[in-house]
């Protein structure tokens, strides 16, 4: 059930034009910089986008602007688990990484705790209005919820066209808090 929405969802994603992508995405920017759990958040932990997810760039350039701290996420495969790393300037610390998102160099890992951060920002394929959400399979969020003081919003940023009707969700799988679309912020708990 997971697999055919993941995919369904991808599809519907994958029709979208570069420029809709942006538009949409800037839109969802919007909404999430007017949002005050974002606007009291100092240290924002912040998925760097690929495959046609909603774009970040806005988002991290806003906070490095506005002398707040962007928190990004490192993928270590073996253990399944994630990394946190205090990125000050992407053009020049990135680079391709874990299946081809782009990560801090290691020269520029700069570890922070999870209990450090005010709010995070979920990437995902699918989401349903209770917060459940589809990702790529590898559950490196749901493990990182585990770790994450509850109090800590989290925030999903999708496309309308990625909310279902219903996530098959399992026990370990952990909701969000809030969706931002394009059109709409959902509170889901």
């Amino acid at each position: 059930m997971k697999k055919e929405l993941r995919k369904e969802t991808q599809n519907r994603r994958g029709m979208l034009s570069e420029g809709e992508i942006l538009e949409k995405s800037s839109a969802i920017a919007q909404k999430l910089k007017a949002f005050p759990a974002y606007q009291a958040a100092q240290n924002v932990m912040v998925y760097i986008d690929f495959r046609g997810e909603v774009k970040t760039g806005e988002i991290i350039q806003d906070l490095i602007s506005s002398h707040k701290r962007a928190i990004v996420p490192i993928c270590v495969p073996k253990t399944r688990e994630m990394i946190l790393s205090h990125l000050k300037n992407p053009a020049e610390e990135l680079a391709e990484g874990t299946f081809g998102v782009f990560e801090p160099k290691e020269e520029y890992i700069r570890p922070v705790a999870p209990d450090e951060i005010d709010l995070v920002i979920v990437p995902g394929v699918a989401f349903d209005r209770k917060g459940y959400r589809i990702g790529y399979g590898g559950g490196y969020y749901d493990r990182f919820f585990e770790k994450l003081p509850k109090k800590i919003p989290a925030v999903a940023l999708a496309f309308d066209l990625q909310l279902v009707e219903k996530v098959p969700a399992e026990v370990f799988d952990q909701a969000v808090d809030y969706i931002i679309t394009e059109s709409e912020i959902i509170q889901c708990k």
